[in-house]
């Protein structure tokens, strides 16, 4: 069964086709979001080959179409593109349509809550290795972040994210074997906190929005420096 590989295709299939409609145009910022996703895949494909290859988590063969690169699926680097596309391509949606930054006033007050949870998590289970590192790298992310400049996006990213919530628990239940007979993706429970939303390890809800910020993030920041070049003065020609 290809069931990994469907998995993909279908998260991505409907926000490749709708970046060109012409209300949305997210074909147009192509430019920062490519890169943006591939900037996030410097972090998580290393992450992800070396938490395979000690077995905090691996893949069911029975669902994979075959090839490996790096120690991983085909599939599996196909979710660090599918997935972040979609989100990157929701987060555009929500700007281009004015929906409302229901989260903006609280940002620097998630920003922090999450930083404080994330350091004590990472502190009181060393041992599950997937817990402490997802928490500590969030924490580590936010903390930088805060420290640059507080961005005026995040809160639109927190929204965007407690949106996409609704997929994303859908897509990460088939890959962590709700409703199916195996699980495409395993986790060794001795490295997780052993809360399951459903069949989904409370880790990946974090996981995921470590990922989505850090691809957001690089993609607003290309999207600034293009407007800044935009807007600089060109040379006056002598006369």
């Amino acid at each position: 069964m290809w069931t990994y590989l469907w998995i993909d295709l279908g998260a991505f299939a409907v926000p490749f086709l709708f970046s060109f409609h012409p209300r949305l145009r997210f074909d147009r910022q192509w430019h920062a979001a490519w890169p943006a996703i591939l900037g996030m895949m410097l972090l998580f494909i290393p992450w992800d080959a070396w938490a395979t290859s000690r077995g905090i988590w691996g893949f069911d063969p029975e669902h994979l179409v075959g090839p490996n690169l790096l120690g991983l699926p085909i599939e599996e680097w196909l979710f660090f593109i599918c997935i972040p596309y979609a989100c990157l391509f929701t987060y555009h949606c929500f700007n281009v349509l004015g929906v409302k930054d229901y989260l903006r006033p609280y940002a620097k007050g998630i920003t922090r809550g999450l930083i404080a949870a994330s350091v004590l998590i990472a502190v009181f289970f060393p041992h599950q290795l997937y817990t402490c590192i997802t928490f500590a790298l969030l924490a580590f992310f936010l903390v930088m972040v805060t420290l640059w400049s507080e961005p005026q996006w995040m809160g639109r990213a927190y929204f965007t994210y407690v949106v996409l919530l609704v997929p994303f628990l859908i897509v990460n239940g088939l890959l962590t074997g709700t409703g199916m007979d195996q699980s495409v993706v395993w986790y060794d429970e001795a490295h997780i906190l052993g809360l399951r939303i459903i069949s989904i390890p409370v880790e990946d809800v974090f996981y995921g929005l470590l990922m989505f910020l850090l691809t957001a993030l690089i993609h607003e920041a290309l999207l600034a420096r293009k407007g800044k070049a935009q807007s600089r003065p060109g040379k006056q020609l002598p006369r």
